[in-house]
């Protein structure tokens, strides 16, 4: 059967003050009111029911995402109790669905980005499928057709077609994020895509190389897949490391037993990691002011007004170009738009003068 995991627990720093312990960014109804978890939810459509959708998360996060996700069964929300990196949240829901059906073929997509159209995405995600459900060996990730020499991305540097699926190629190798000019020679090649860190494979595929690369994770993994009760014992001891650096990037390169394909993902595509990324997303004014909230400006463009504060409060620029201006009940964070990405800097500075409650 199909299964997918919604990997939802990053806690979003570089959106701050919006995205905060309580609030993670994935829960944030930012986007015509819906979050980006809900979002990631529909954009499966009927490919897999409710039934079969689990979603990984935080453990502090876990009665949100099921009230925001009300459809899916409560022993489908798997909270972790601390971030262990993305192996490991792929790893956890792989064995606990192989305990289930130890045939099935998951799909791991991610609740930060939005993708559209829609059902172009819906169509890769349902020939991702069909490839890994014809080809026990394979590892399938989605691959981003680029539209820009974007420096924020990871890459996928593809191969020879896959006969039998159109769209497809064998990977040859992961390419980390490039400096300006080798993602131009990139995007003038042909011949990478955008790593939109989003898989499809078989439970069992992904388990034995799990088995042959971390043979330590594996054996926890399953431990915890016959015994949750051990959550708290064991999640906090297992290796933290990427899927792509733990086995994506060595399968591709030949360790393992398996191998890597992607899938041509032709779509308009946005992490919505920053506030830079966010603002494209946004709907904007003549001045091309992003906006959410109440605000007035006067010779003010080109800015990111974000106001969550509530009723009875304004923001008003003046004068203002190219800023970052966000408010929330407790909260005000300005910066020039091509400073936002050192927001992480701004919570540790936060963190440690003004304490843990303003994070």
């Amino acid at each position: 059967m199909r299964f997918a995991v919604i990997m939802a627990g990053g806690s979003g720093t570089r959106l701050w003050p919006l995205s905060r312990k309580g609030t993670p960014k994935q829960l944030l109804r930012l986007i015509e009111g819906r979050s980006l978890l809900r979002i990631a939810f529909e954009r499966l459509g009927d490919l897999v029911p409710p039934e079969r959708v689990l979603v990984c998360t935080g453990a502090p996060y876990a009665d949100q995402v099921r009230a925001e996700l009300p459809e899916v069964p409560e022993a489908n929300i798997l909270g972790e109790p601390e971030g262990r990196d993305s192996l490991n949240a792929v790893a956890w829901p792989a064995a606990v669905i192989a305990e289930r059906d130890p045939d099935a073929v998951i799909a791991q997509v991610t609740a930060d980005q939005l993708i559209e159209p829609v059902e172009v995405f819906t169509a890769t995600l349902a020939q991702a499928f069909e490839v890994a459900e014809a080809d026990p060996a394979a590892l399938v990730t989605l691959g981003v057709v680029p539209t820009s020499a974007h420096t924020g991305y990871g890459y996928l540097h593809r191969g020879a077609g896959v006969p039998g699926h159109p769209g497809t190629h064998q990977v040859i190798e992961f390419r980390e994020k490039p400096d300006l000019a080798t993602a131009t020679q990139y995007l003038a090649s042909g011949d990478y895509w955008w790593n939109a860190g989003m898989f499809v494979w078989r439970a069992a595929t992904f388990l034995d190389q799990l088995a042959a690369l971390h043979p330590a994770t594996h054996a926890a993994v399953l431990e915890l897949a016959a015994h949750p009760q051990r959550l708290a014992e064991i999640f906090p001891t297992l290796h933290k490391t990427s899927v792509d650096y733990g086995v994506m990037e060595p399968v591709s390169a030949g360790a393992g037993t398996a191998h890597v394909l992607a899938v041509a993902l032709p779509v308009r595509w946005h992490d919505v990691g920053g506030y830079a990324s966010l603002a494209e997303v946004l709907s904007h004014d003549a001045a091309g002011n992003a906006l959410i909230g109440a605000s007035v400006h006067l010779d003010a463009e080109r800015n990111v007004i974000i106001n969550t504060a509530g009723d009875g409060h304004l923001i008003g620029l003046l004068g203002c170009s190219g800023l970052v201006v966000v408010t929330t009940p407790t909260t005000t964070m300005v910066a020039p738009v091509e400073q936002a990405e050192r927001v992480r800097e701004l919570v540790a500075l936060v963190r440690d003068e003004a304490g843990e409650s303003y994070v």
